[in-house]
């Protein structure tokens, strides 16, 4: 408990201001987000979507890898039209565009039910109250906490609206590819508002999670890579192998963490330093001095990561958020109103 009031504890003085007393508030981000936000009007919405991701992940059939779905979900939502729930919309009869699920870097996405049972739940406790969007962003942060053995906790403010556009062609412009170099993702995060600091940082997130093996297969033999030799042979069997993991397409899923693959830790940066990564955007990491930098100081610190994850996971929450003026707030999160 003492280790999870530090890391709110920095992680407002990151993102607040001194309220007089020697304590920090985070008052209000971009886009007048606030902690908090639904006090009065829905009291225990960060409850029942806490109760929804609990289920989901620890529950009788419980699923880690739904967990890291969920990261990946806030990731994937706020990086395409801004954090506006515009991932879960569906096709429809009335849209003619494909939306964004139907996007090639989003075909393999999970969490959707997750998100699901939170908001039917919250409709039938306050209706009309609780944004798709919020929900998106409190089920990522309540998945972080979970994968993390409770380490990663922090306040995730909220109030944002739910997008009426999603477009499956805004998601390869807009999402960092595997296969990225270094001064491609700085690119691609700055677009976003985001530093190189919360570029390496949000990174860590590759410590869950599964990878297709064609997102990485370019490092494979007999393509030169700098991959550990013996990772390199060890994914090269998994990956060729006959696999009920590959699902109908036949692209065979690994770890993305060899080491601790079900658990959000710092043992990703260690990885990288060690050569024993998927991607290529993982590895070139290296490539800079600036994210060298961190990801060796973040390797030799899970306290440090720890709390830089979660002021980045908060500030990535802010981009591109909607209000009443070009938002809703969906009754149900797969469809506009």
């Amino acid at each position: 408990m003492a280790a999870n009031k530090l890391v709110v504890f920095v992680l407002l003085a990151l993102l607040g201001s001194s309220n007089g007393d020697g304590y920090t508030s985070p008052g209000s981000i971009a886009g007048g987000l606030t902690v908090g936000h639904y006090k009065g009007t829905c009291d225990r919405a960060e409850e029942i979507v806490r109760d929804a991701v609990k289920n989901a992940i620890r529950g009788g059939r419980g699923d880690r890898g739904v967990g890291a779905g969920l990261i990946r979900l806030f990731f994937h939502d706020c990086f395409v039209q801004g954090c506006d729930a515009s991932v879960l919309l569906d096709p429809t009869p009335a849209r003619a565009a494909a939306p964004e699920k139907a996007g090639i870097p989003n075909l393999s996405l999970r969490g959707f039910q997750v998100i699901d049972a939170a908001k039917a739940a919250l409709e039938g406790e306050c209706p009309g109250v609780v944004s798709c969007a919020d929900v998106v962003a409190f089920a990522g942060r309540d998945a972080a906490y979970l994968l993390s053995g409770n380490k990663v906790y922090f306040d995730m403010p909220a109030g944002r609206y739910d997008g009426r556009v999603s477009l499956a062609s805004e998601t390869l412009p807009n999402l960092p590819p595997p296969f990225a170099g270094v001064d491609r993702l700085k690119q691609m995060f700055a677009a976003k508002g985001l530093d190189t600091d919360d570029m390496v940082t949000l990174s860590g997130a590759h410590s869950i999670g599964v990878a297709h093996c064609s997102s990485f297969s370019d490092r494979l033999p007999p393509n030169a890579s700098d991959m550990d030799p013996e990772l390199a042979a060890s994914l090269q069997q998994q990956c060729s192998s006959s696999s009920s993991n590959g699902g109908a397409s036949g692209d065979n899923t690994v770890a993305q963490d060899v080491e601790t693959p079900d658990k959000l830790d710092n043992k990703y940066y260690r990885n990288v330093v060690s050569h024993r990564v998927l991607f290529k955007s993982d590895a070139a990491l290296l490539a800079s001095p600036e994210t060298r930098s961190l990801v060796s100081s973040y390797a030799e610190s899970q306290r440090q990561w720890e709390e830089k994850f979660a002021a980045a996971m908060v500030k990535m929450g802010g981009v591109g958020v909607k209000t009443a003026a070009d938002g809703e707030i969906r009754r149900q999160c797969r469809f506009v109103n």
